[in-house]
Parts: C-alpha cells; sequence; structure tokens
C-alpha cells in the first residue's frame, strides 16, 4: 500500500504553521478481503501511536458487511498531531468504518502549530467501502487541515461523509478564531469525479457572507457512488427526507452529493443517517444495519 505523503507546506494561506519537528504522529492501515466462503475479513491492521481497532463485527450475519470502529483514545487533536488512515478494500469485499464518538479539534498552542489528519480509501472493483465517521467538533482556535483521498476502482462503489460543528454555541463559545481546511480528492481508475478544498476561516468574508458559510455552525456533506440510477437515488431522497431550506442533493459525474448548512448538529447527523437508510439498500443490496456503537 503506498504510504501517505507526510511532507506538506510550512504554513497555510493565512499563514498557519504545520512543524513537523512538534508532532505525535499516528497511523492505521487496515486491508479488507472477501473470502471464498462470501464473508468480508479484516486481514490487515498496522498501526503506529493512538490508531486502532480491537475487532470486527458482523451484525448484517456472516457474508454482510464488514463493521469495524476505528478507535483514537486521545478522543481528540491538539497542534502537533498528525493522524493518518489508509483502508483498502479488496476486490468483492464489503467494509463499514464508524468512530465510536464524535472528534474533537482542539484549540491550537500559543505557537500557532497546526493539526493534520489525513485519510485514503481505495475499494477495488466490485467492492463497497461506508465510510461513515460521527462527527467532528471543532473548538475556537483550532487549526489544521483535514484530507480526504478516495480511489475507486472500475466498478466499486462508495458512500460516506462528513459531518462538521464549528466551535459550541450552547456554550456561548463560538469558531471566532482559526483556520480549517478540508479537501476532498475522489477519483474512479486515476479520473477524477470529484475535487474540492473549503478553507475556515472567520475572519474572511465568505465565513459570514450569505454567498458563503453564511454564519452557519453546522455543516455536512455525503457522497455516494456507485448507484444504477443516481437521479432515482435523488427523487427517493426528496420524497424520503424532511423538506427544508438547509439541505440539497445534486449528482455529477456519477456522484450524488447532499449538502446540509444550518445550525443544529443532530439535524445534520439525523439528515445523513436518514439519507444512507435510503442510498443503503441501491449500493450494497441490503438494508442498512445500524452500527451499535451510534446507540450508546
Amino acid at each position: 500500500m503506498t504510504a501517505i505523503p507526510r511532507a506538506i507546506p510550512s504554513t497555510t494561506e493565512s499563514g498557519h504553521r504545520f512543524d513537523g519537528h512538534r508532532r505525535w504522529a499516528a497511523s492505521l492501515e487496515l486491508g479488507f478481503d472477501a473470502h471464498a466462503d462470501g464473508r468480508t475479513r479484516l486481514v490487515r491492521a498496522h498501526h503506529r501511536g493512538p490508531l486502532r481497532v480491537q475487532r470486527s463485527f458482523y451484525p448484517e450475519g456472516r457474508t454482510g458487511t464488514c463493521h469495524v470502529y476505528l478507535l483514537h483514545p486521545p478522543g481528540g487533536v491538539v497542534s502537533g498531531d498528525a493522524l493518518n488512515i489508509e483502508v483498502e478494500v479488496a476486490a468483492g469485499a464489503q467494509a463499514l468504518l464508524t468512530t465510536p464518538a464524535a472528534n474533537k479539534l482542539y484549540r491550537t498552542d500559543s505557537h500557532a502549530v497546526a493539526w493534520e489528519q489525513n485519510a485514503r480509501l481505495r475499494v477495488a472493483d466490485n467492492a463497497l467501502l461506508e465510510w461513515l465517521p460521527q462527527e467532528t467538533i471543532a473548538f475556537d482556535g483550532s487549526r489544521g487541515r483535514q484530507t480526504t483521498t478516495i480511489e475507486l476502482g472500475s466498478q466499486a462503489r462508495c458512500l460516506g461523509w462528513e459531518v462538521l460543528a464549528l466551535g459550541r454555541p450552547a456554550s456561548h463559545l463560538p469558531f471566532a478564531t482559526g483556520y480549517l481546511e478540508q479537501r476532498f480528492h475522489l477519483t474512479r481508475e486515476g479520473r477524477p469525479l470529484w475535487r474540492e478544498r473549503q478553507p475556515l476561516d472567520p475572519d474572511h468574508p465568505r465565513f459570514l457572507g450569505h454567498w458563503g458559510q453564511g454564519g452557519a455552525t453546522v455543516q455536512a456533506s455525503l457522497w455516494a457512488v456507485g448507484l444504477d440510477d443516481p437521479q432515482d437515488a435523488i427523487a427517493a431522497l426528496r420524497d424520503a427526507l424532511p423538506s427544508s431550506r438547509r439541505w440539497a442533493v445534486t449528482a455529477r459525474n456519477e456522484v450524488l452529493l447532499l449538502r446540509y448548512l444550518g445550525d443544529a448538529r443532530n439535524e445534520a447527523w439525523s439528515l445523513c443517517e436518514a439519507a444512507w437508510t435510503v442510498l443503503r439498500p441501491r449500493l450494497a443490496g441490503r438494508e442498512a444495519q445500524v452500527p451499535r456503537i451510534w446507540k450508546t
């Protein structure tokens, strides 16, 4: 498996430092394979630092999707942290990855050293990956960069989401300072399907402008690739999900993309989960089986 490059620019466009000498690096490499009995198995799990998995779960039966929980015992990311996750799903395998709790992005230190998170997801032909982490909460003053890279084979299928809450409005602690940068790169057989870079800077006009973030404190993106009929799936989502101006769905270049922009973390999560229950049978051929960890 190709390693994720760890050499990154020393500063962001806003001047926040990424310091390679002040870093608590953690990495996790997972490999899933489909065996002759029809069962997907976790065949490789290498970790370094505080990133790991404990076991696989099969709530859908022995030949159903393999469920795995990604564990990060510190429970949050601080200045200098560098988390790298690599997942490879072999031909014919089906895997669902989630997390046991919200991911917290804490305030930077006095030296403004940023953190970074990288996930590279590789899905082979006729394989399925569901990437369903619980929400991310960015504390005021947090600075860092998230990069998600998805590499699909010719007949691969993938569904995932990212739910991001900015600040803690309920505690009167808005995201008033800091800088986040999200990058998404999705390809099929090396051909780009979706590339996006989103800077989140409270000092930039787009953060409050109605043409940009509009002051919203919660956003979510859900993507699905490999649907037989994306337009039919869009119609099903519009019928099943509550009508609201806070979300919209479209499809371009084989990618169905649902967006949420609002101020309610629970609403964003519920929307993504409901959309997953609609899309899952169309991708996996079976109904959604909610991971038990979401209920604890």
